[in-house]
């Protein structure tokens, strides 16, 4: 499907955008786009690949003009450019209007106006009941996805998103700051030790976003069913992986955080299609008719629970283990760990 065409990744020097071009770049797609702000990491990015196929382009997303100048000639587009840490939102929230918000507006219009023939939106399901500003700015931004589908007809761009949990092992993420205070030998900061995250692949991921990709329609949104794990849970299993008895520290709750995420609303479920392994949820595609919001109802509302990581598959030590020993960067880091122990 992607044989012979342009694909645009926005903040395609980020954890997800690396893991498209592996799963890419060895296939007949043609041009792979990297659009992003970070020089250094494109730099970086382009000495390690050295393919025709990779371009790479300087850019903001909060700019308008530098992405329409990017999507031009463009066939598809998956739009992960976003402030993701938490942190850094609650602090700075303006910052995240304008990348989550105001530059999730821009790429979409921009994918319009040049005729691009599928975006593909990355969603976060601190989207869901969002208490911080990240969750906060991209729940916004997924409305603004699903208003520009609504305005979209035959032939125009098709637009649509992707909701995930936590991708494990991520720039910023848990797991390698757990693994970084394993090697410095500290305690382990602990937030709640029965907080309760989703657990994705870099590798689940993309199979999303191409699974939606590949049966989306207008202004839908698909989450994939995902296992969770306590952060207790988690912690362990990776020191038993570096076989080390490193303490914990309880911490406590930081701001802006939640006990558990939420993938799907019980409002989001009633309306939902199962799709095996995928949960899609078609585009509310009412009109601005006030009269349907007070006759029309759905009663399956009323008795539906959503769909979060504290009731969702929960994983035991020994799974989470199996689970993390197949990403590559703990390999990777446990390689380098054996290593050093023979030093």
């Amino acid at each position: 499907m992607f044989e012979n065409r342009t694909l645009l990744i926005t903040g395609g020097t980020g954890s997800f955008g690396n893991a498209v071009l592996k799963r890419f770049l060895n296939t007949g797609i043609k041009e792979i786009r990297v659009f992003s702000r970070d020089e250094k990491k494109q730099e970086d990015m382009r000495i390690q690949l050295g393919s025709p196929k990779v371009k790479f382009h300087i850019g903001d997303v909060r700019d308008y003009e530098s992405v329409l100048a990017a999507m031009r000639g463009v066939d598809f587009v998956f739009h992960a450019a976003a402030l993701k840490q938490v942190p850094s939102c609650e602090f700075y929230p303006i910052e995240a209007v304008r990348t989550n918000i105001i530059g999730t507006e821009n790429v979409l219009n921009a994918a319009v106006q040049s005729g691009v023939k599928k975006a593909i939106f990355l969603s976060t399901d601190k989207a869901v009941y969002p208490i911080n500003a990240m969750g906060q700015s991209k729940a916004l931004a997924e409305k603004i996805m699903v208003a520009k589908a609504r305005t979209l007809g035959e032939g125009d761009t098709v637009i649509c998103g992707t909701r995930y949990g936590n991708v494990m092992a991520s720039r910023g993420s848990v797991i390698p700051l757990f693994i970084k205070q394993i090697k410095e030998n500290v305690p382990l900061t602990i937030t709640d030790p029965n907080m309760t995250r989703f657990l994705m692949s870099l590798d689940d991921a993309v199979d999303l976003v191409l699974y939606a990709f590949e049966n989306g329609v207008q202004g839908d949104i698909f989450v994939q069913k995902a296992p969770a794990s306590t952060i207790l849970d988690l912690a362990e299993a990776l020191k038993q992986l570096f076989r080390t008895d490193t303490p914990n520290k309880v911490i406590g709750t930081r701001h802006g955080e939640k006990l558990y995420e939420t993938l799907l609303t019980r409002e989001e479920l009633a309306k939902s299609v199962d799709h095996g392994e995928y949960y899609r949820i078609p585009s509310d595609n009412r009109d601005l008719n006030y009269n349907k919001y007070f006759l029309e109802g759905e009663h399956a509302v009323s008795y539906l629970e959503d769909y979060n990581s504290h009731n969702t598959k929960r994983l035991q030590v020994k799974e989470i283990k199996q689970l993390l020993l197949k990403l590559e960067y703990i390999q990777a880091e446990l390689k380098e760990t054996l290593q050093e122990s023979h030093i």
